[in-house]
């Protein structure tokens, strides 16, 4: 029997999915839309409503093309923000059995079997950012990658994927606080890059996000023996606890560096609270986390709900305080100083927020 989920996240769903059908679906293979999908294939999961899985398969089938190719993606990019939205092609075959999937899911793996690497094998986020493996990245492509070497039996792709979420760890932690900075450049060249680490200056607060939603994805399809994952698990663990020590404890909401609480212009920001409760919720439910961090999730969530959600009128919802985006390198070149995260954009209902919006209210529901 199918859990009854209440009102805000499929109340947010439903509002998305109908915004995503006017105006703001992106026009080309993006990884937002692969966020809003991952949510509403979690809807889907817990409700069973054929409508969830009608608008992915009506998404998708913008860009999958009945060769398996897909519209407006270039494998030769090399970058891992391109993964993302092929998630949902694992639940379209296994739910059709099309063979238009499956190819483009192959065709997503001839990405990742080329993605350029680090010299200890991490997969670079771009190629256009050579050497250098951001936290956005793991949440891109790890879980697909797991979730690939579980439907085919090619066992080697865990392995693959759970070296990705060691070595970035280990390169980006900070050793006092346990936070994970936001990108590592092993070569060293970027000017955001520290000469004695290679690690970015600050801690954003939507990068850990990802990475911890990369590691409860990617733990749902990595074997249980598999000789790695008490590790994961560990290192799961550890960062979850060096996230209760910068929540605030007033709202229950993190901060947008979460390496700067309290300073000036440093906002709580929607996407990374999200993120945190969403994974934070999903760990104790799956017992990947002990239980005491389903106390945090519950006072992130109900921060949310007081704090940054609003209703109109009409019953419109608005998420506010979503961080509208941040990078590093690039023209015009962002050098990750604090005054570089505090001066981008902020928005109300960003895709990147909502999406992990929904799954925090999924997994709170659950839970």
């Amino acid at each position: 029997m199918k859990e009854t989920l209440q009102f805000t996240p499929v109340r947010m769903a439903e509002q998305f999915m109908e915004s995503y059908r006017k105006h703001e679906l992106y026009p080309r293979w993006h990884y937002e839309n692969g966020c809003l999908l991952k949510a509403l294939e979690e809807l889907y999961s817990h409700t069973s409503e054929p409508k969830y899985f009608d608008y992915i398969r009506e998404l998708m089938d913008k860009f999958i093309q009945e060769d398996g190719t897909i519209r407006t993606y270039n494998v030769e990019e090399y970058n891992l923000d391109q993964i993302n939205q092929g998630k949902s092609l694992f639940l379209l075959l296994d739910k059709t059995g099309e063979t238009k999937y499956r190819k483009a899911a192959d065709l997503l793996m001839v990405q990742l079997k080329g993605q350029p690497r680090t010299s200890e094998g991490g997969f670079w986020h771009k190629k256009i950012y050579p050497f250098q493996m951001w936290l956005d990245g793991l949440y891109m492509a790890t879980p697909f990658l797991t979730q690939y070497g579980a439907v085919t039996g090619e066992e080697k792709w865990f392995d693959r994927a759970a070296l990705q979420l060691l070595l970035v760890e280990r390169r980006t932690r900070d050793p006092r606080s346990g936070l994970l900075y936001h990108a590592w450049d092993e070569s060293k060249e970027q000017r955001w890059s520290s000469g004695e680490t290679g690690c970015s200056p600050h801690v954003w607060s939507r990068a850990m996000g990802w990475y911890v939603m990369a590691v409860v994805d990617t733990l749902d399809h990595l074997p249980i023996d598999h000789e790695q994952r008490g590790q994961i698990v560990g290192i799961f663990e550890r960062v979850a606890n060096a996230l209760v020590h910068v929540q605030d404890q007033q709202t229950g909401l993190w901060p947008h560096l979460l390496d700067q609480p309290g300073r000036e212009r440093n906002y709580l920001e929607a996407s990374g609270t999200s993120m945190f409760v969403y994974a934070l919720a999903k760990g104790v439910r799956k017992g990947y986390l002990s239980g005491k961090f389903q106390e945090v999730a519950e006072k992130g969530y109900q921060g949310l709900l007081q704090h940054l959600l609003q209703t109109d009128r009409e019953g419109v919802l608005s998420l506010t305080q979503c961080n509208g985006g941040a990078g590093l390198g690039g023209s015009p070149y962002r050098d990750g100083s604090y005054e570089y995260y505090v001066t981008e954009s902020i928005r109300i209902n960003d895709p990147k927020s909502v999406a992990p919006f929904i799954l925090a209210g999924v997994e709170m529901e659950l839970a």
